[in-house]
């Protein structure tokens, strides 16, 4: 899957590929003629077609079909701290192939790491090659930092809000899961979240919930939350 600027080309038109994804296309995988090739915009819309010429840093795809994927009338948000040692980075990686639309950065009390403009970088590039690799027609919206205050009312506004937490009693997996709206996931850091901070997810109508009997790191815990969620709603 390789990521262009469709617009409204269909069926019988010709796409250049050119640039970071031309170069990737033509100069590492060193695509042929008549070789099948699949475009995306990331905002739901896949090109089918074959390769109908190669040049250096470049080339063309013919057009055979068109196919506009409708989004998901469940949408899953994950509200992510920071992680050391790029582990924050495999977890924007993981949640994208499980199927997250929307990862949010968060300033929490203990993060260790610290939000900077090659987050917001590491974080995007992350998720795209995630989401073409898992041949994503929609690709996940990255933002952030956000504050504790902030990120209480993205909780208040979902249909479902929970926090992962290890001291919980009740289980992720013993909830009823909306079938339509959003649903958020709160991440905390590898410090935990602070006893203040629990309060204020309380406050705004967040659960406080627990993923199983052990304690899972700040970079798989949102995406073991997902598959959770998605086993009971998009998977069932």
């Amino acid at each position: 899957m390789f990521f262009a600027d469709l617009g409204s080309a269909g069926v019988g038109d010709q796409i250049v590929l050119d640039g970071d994804e031309g170069r990737h296309a033509a100069d590492v995988r060193r695509l042929r003629v008549g070789e099948p090739i699949n475009l995306t915009d990331g905002a739901g819309t896949v090109l089918r077609g074959a390769v109908s010429d190669v040049r250096r840093g470049r080339l063309s795809v013919a057009v055979e079909s068109r196919v506009d994927v409708v989004a998901s009338v469940l949408r899953l948000t994950v509200i992510q701290a920071l992680a050391r040692g790029g582990r924050d980075e495999q977890a924007v990686e993981s949640m994208t192939e499980v199927g997250v639309e929307h990862v949010i950065g968060w300033k929490a009390e203990r993060n260790v790491a610290r939000w900077s403009d090659r987050t917001q970088t590491r974080w995007t590039a992350a998720s795209r090659a995630a989401a073409k690799q898992s041949r994503r027609a929609w690709w996940p919206q990255i933002s952030g930092p956000v504050t504790t205050a902030a990120a209480a009312e993205i909780c208040r506004a979902a249909d479902l809000a929970v926090v992962l937490h290890e001291s919980a009693s009740d289980p992720l997996a013993g909830l009823d899961f909306p079938a339509t709206g959003e649903v958020v996931v709160v991440v905390g850091p590898e410090g935990g979240i602070t006893d203040g901070e629990l309060a204020e997810f309380r406050g705004a109508g967040a659960q406080i919930v627990r993923l199983g009997r052990t304690l899972l790191r700040s970079s798989t815990a949102g995406v073991a939350a997902l598959a959770v969620i998605c086993a009971g709603t998009r998977w069932a």
